[in-house]
């Protein structure tokens, strides 16, 4: 079903700066391209559909899930789904590239199982709670009630950190950078 190619996935709890790591791996390695999630959430900020994110309806994103679409999939938030649609794995590897993901740790952890030795699985790991929250409050994107969600989410993310490849600790970005970049280069040149 898939022509040879890698995946590089990137979990983390939001507000970790997962998403920042990927940014700078894609302007890096031009063959890492970036796998779009499809969501049920409604778009946040500039986000665009097809862009960020495949943003569908929650009917849709449940007709799909009956179809087989998804490699994986779950219902981050109750009414909230996020998926990876099978296709976007197929249109980056039949274009000759390696796939970047940005997902949730269940999700990651799920493309990891699905895929071995194919796929490097990296958690992103934020220095405190305390500054986890400052960031997602940093953001201005959430309400309070979301922000606890998040917060209370990351608590248990947290837990499932060994069964990861490596952890990138994002306690100073250029660092994190240089870290990121030798491991991802490494693995991506076995």
């Amino acid at each position: 079903m898939f022509s040879k190619g890698k995946l590089v996935i990137f979990s983390a709890p939001s507000g970790s700066g997962k998403s920042t790591l990927v940014n700078h791996l894609l302007k890096e390695y031009p063959k890492l391209q970036f796998s779009i999630s499809a969501t049920s959430r409604a778009p946040r900020g500039e986000e665009k559909h097809g862009e960020h994110y495949y943003f569908l309806s929650p009917e849709e994103f449940r007709t799909r899930i009956e179809a087989a679409e998804f490699l994986e999939w779950e219902e981050v938030y109750e009414g909230t789904y996020y998926g990876t649609l099978r296709s976007e794995v197929s249109r980056i590897w039949d274009a000759g590239g390696h796939v970047a993901f940005d997902i949730d740790v269940v999700g990651g952890l799920n493309l990891k199982k699905h895929f071995g030795k194919r796929a490097l699985a990296v958690y992103v790991k934020v220095a405190s709670m305390e500054i986890l929250e400052q960031r997602l409050r940093g953001r201005g994107t959430d309400s309070e009630e979301k922000i606890a969600q998040r917060l209370a989410k990351a608590e248990e993310e947290s837990l499932r950190e060994p069964e990861f490849d490596t952890v990138i600790l994002n306690d100073d970005l250029d660092r994190a950078c240089t870290e990121v970049s030798e491991v991802v280069g490494a693995f991506l040149n076995q």
